[in-house]
């Protein structure tokens, strides 16, 4: 029977109020929102806090979808389902609803938030992907006000991010770019489960459709190594450079050159590696047709 070691328990009654919590507990306490990462680890005693922190009755402050003209911002209580959901999310990004529709269950859509997902930091989780494609920041609060940082920064390791003692995740913000769209592919060995590989891209176009060259473009890369995010040789190799088949298999040999995948029961490392290059191709070539009209 798995049972967590005992812990203390706090249900946060504002953002200020948990923040508060945090910092007078220290490490020893964790936030659980969903508590679909959290709670297992906790029953297997890979995580023993000390207190956890419930937050759910901060959707208020954190559950939303906010969408400007130049920025969409996304807070960190917000249900897998609502991103999901949202149309005015996935017009925008359809990169979300790609993913949105592999991850789990709907049991776990309906309680796991964007917050828990980044913030536990696994290697396999497919939103860290996602927000990387798009060039997210996470806005950090403490006692003293908010920081940002990008997406690549925040995570720092398997399992390990940004934020530290007495500081929660408590928004994430996206940037609009004209022109522009993204898409999202997965291989699993079985519906809702953690991925084999998967990889998400987003592309900015310039030019008219009959001359159009990828103005900028961004590849994550997830489940195929602990740091697959913000991969540098694949935004230059496609910069100012014509849609093509060639182009799309240059950047798919580039990924699976700069993942470092372990063979284990999911597959074997060679394996994992062909799926990062045919993953990129079909997901930058999804996310050009969505960006130039070729696709709905």
């Amino acid at each position: 029977m798995q049972v967590p070691a005992p812990f203390e328990y706090e249900r946060a009654t504002s953002v200020d109020h948990a923040i508060q919590l945090m910092a007078q507990l220290g490490s020893e306490a964790r936030i659980v929102a969903g508590g679909h990462s959290l709670l297992p680890m906790m029953k297997l005693r890979l995580a023993n806090p000390e207190y956890v922190i419930d937050i759910n009755d901060l959707k208020d402050e954190l559950e939303y979808i906010r969408i400007t003209d130049t920025e969409v911002r996304i807070g960190a209580l917000t249900r897998h389902s609502q991103l999901l959901d949202s149309d005015e999310l996935a017009a925008i990004f359809p990169i979300f609803r790609d993913a949105e529709k592999v991850i789990a269950d709907p049991v776990v859509r309906n309680r796991g938030t964007l917050g828990g997902s980044l913030c536990q930091a696994d290697p396999s989780e497919d939103l860290s992907a996602v927000c990387d494609a798009l060039q997210a920041s996470c806005v950090i609060r403490n006692g003293e006000g908010d920081r940002v940082i990008t997406m690549h920064d925040f995570h720092r390791g398997p399992y390990e991010t940004a934020v530290a003692d007495g500081e929660m995740l408590t928004e994430v913000r996206f940037p609009i770019v004209p022109n522009s769209s993204s898409a999202y592919h997965k291989v699993e060995r079985r519906a809702g489960d953690w991925a084999v590989a998967s990889v998400g891209a987003a592309v900015a176009m310039s030019g008219s459709n009959g001359s159009s060259v990828i103005a900028d473009g961004r590849v994550g890369l997830c489940a195929v190594g602990p740091n697959t995010t913000h991969i540098e040789p694949i935004s230059a190799a496609l910069s100012g450079q014509p849609p093509s088949e060639e182009l799309y298999a240059q950047v798919g040999a580039i990924a699976a050159e700069s993942c470092n995948p372990d063979t284990d029961g999911r597959g074997t490392e060679a394996y994992k590696r062909h799926l990062a290059k045919e993953l990129t191709i079909r997901s930058l070539r999804k996310a050009v047709a969505r960006a130039t009209g070729q696709e709905a």
